[in-house]
């Protein structure tokens, strides 16, 4: 059996449990040593918490996110609350950088300092205001509110949340892909952080994706990692700009941008990972198999076979008598391991005495997909092997996108420096730098 992990609490919810112990500090004078806090269904949280005074009130709880590799695991979050007269209020509803919720009038959320502010469309909160979610705004004010009606106050309040180590740690999070500057998100749902899971990674691309889809991009470029976009930069001297990362979620990502409306993507993709959604893989992690080498194998039988080659080899073997046919094979296959793959034609495949079972044993046994390209270069087969995996990715993309989407894939290996395409990658590429050109008003590359 696996170890058990341990969960923790969200960002949001310690924000909440802070400004409820400012609340009470500030109407009540007192300061208790722990505060409870809502979560959902009707459970509760307890957290310990430290008091600073200064204006008003600002009281602090440390955040505990379980196992979960949270970069804010262990920081302070502070929350503070604030008696404000009719001139404070009209002054911070003219920011437009806080939140004033229907059920809570007479409170104002804002962010202080490590709170980072939304600078592009698509998330769930306004660009030019604190990233600080519906979820967490609803349990923030509501903790605080629970207080007020509780000793009948009747004034307005500022509520104000803040990280400071959030300024540092937003470089390590996906704040800044996302358009979020200068902080952290105060993040969660029901309070309560669960580590990692497929769910949560799948949920982080959905959002990239409906950003994308915010600012009109007309083509969504896809890629499992870092060296789907360096690859085009070193090699094509070509910048996309910011790529939607998929990792291994590969038809979720095409689902969802069907869903958020796209209908062009262009999938860019090392041979390692692509050439197992090549052979039907939804989801790329090695937990849900591998297959690649038997993929490999196969694309270079479906490259080979029907050429004039093979056919003049499946031909020559026909005609021959077994006890002959294995003789003059065995003497070719033992010239072939002196000679090597050199011995080409002019159009790049083997000559047609070349052993093709040992070629397909060769890739077959391969340990890893950039040891069968090597190979493949050998005998002049390593472009269309690619591209043949280009297709049937592109294939496999669309009838995931049932038919609402065209799909344009570029699959490479970088150990050999070699890329093949689809047939129409290349318009993809071209339509939309002539897009982002006019939109920019300057080209991209």
């Amino acid at each position: 059996m696996g170890q058990y992990l341990r969960s923790g609490y969200t960002t949001g919810i310690c924000a909440a449990a802070a400004a409820k112990a400012a609340a009470v500090f500030l109407l009540t004078g007192r300061k208790p040593e722990k505060i409870k806090v809502c979560l959902e269904q009707d459970k509760k949280a307890e957290f310990y918490v430290e008091y600073l005074q200064g204006d008003g009130s600002w009281c602090r709880v440390r955040k505990d996110a379980g196992d979960d590799p949270d970069v804010t695991n262990g920081v302070w979050v502070y929350g503070g609350v604030f008696c404000v007269d009719s001139f404070r209020w009209e002054e911070l509803c003219r920011q437009e950088k806080g939140y004033v919720l229907e059920e809570y009038p007479a409170l104002y959320l804002t962010g202080g300092l490590g709170i980072g502010v939304v600078t592009k469309p698509g998330l769930s909160c306004p660009i030019g205001h604190y990233a600080i979610n519906p979820a967490p705004r609803r349990q923030i004010l509501g903790a605080v509110d629970e207080v007020r009606k509780k000793v009948s106050y009747e004034g307005r309040l500022e509520v104000s949340v803040a990280v400071p180590d959030g300024f540092w740690l937003a470089p390590k999070t996906f704040n800044p892909r996302l358009g979020i500057v200068g902080g952290i998100s105060v993040l969660g749902t029901t309070g309560i952080v669960k580590p990692m899971s497929e769910e949560a990674l799948v949920e982080t691309i959905r959002l990239e994706i409906r950003m994308k889809a915010a600012a009109g991009e007309p083509l969504l470029l896809l890629t499992p990692g870092n060296y789907g976009e360096m690859f085009l930069l070193q090699e094509m001297n070509i910048t996309l700009g910011e790529a939607v990362r998929c990792s291994n979620f590969v038809k979720d990502s095409v689902k969802m941008a069907v869903e958020e409306g796209f209908h062009k993507i262009l999938l860019v993709g090392h041979i390692g990972k692509l050439v197992k959604v090549a052979g039907g893989a939804e989801n790329t992690h090695s937990k849900y198999g591998d297959g690649r080498m038997e993929e490999m194998e196969r694309l270079t039988k479906e490259c080979v076979e029907g050429t004039a080659e093979w056919n003049d080899s499946q031909t020559k073997k026909n005609n021959q008598t077994e006890n002959d046919s294995q003789m003059r094979i065995g003497n070719q296959i033992e010239k072939d391991n002196q000679i090597g793959r050199d011995n080409q034609t002019d159009n790049g495949h083997p000559t047609k005495n070349y052993s093709w079972e040992k070629l397909f044993k060769a890739v077959r046994r391969s340990n890893t997909t950039e040891e069968s390209i090597g190979i493949l270069k050998e005998a002049g087969l390593d472009r269309q092997v690619l591209s043949k995996g280009a297709e049937k990715v592109k294939r496999q993309m669309e009838q995931w996108g049932e038919g609402a989407l065209k799909a344009e894939v570029i699959v490479f290996s970088s150990a050999h420096k070699v890329m093949g395409k689809t047939r129409n990658a290349d318009e993809f590429i071209q339509k939309y730098f002539h897009r982002k050109e006019n939109l920019n008003g300057k080209g991209v590359l």
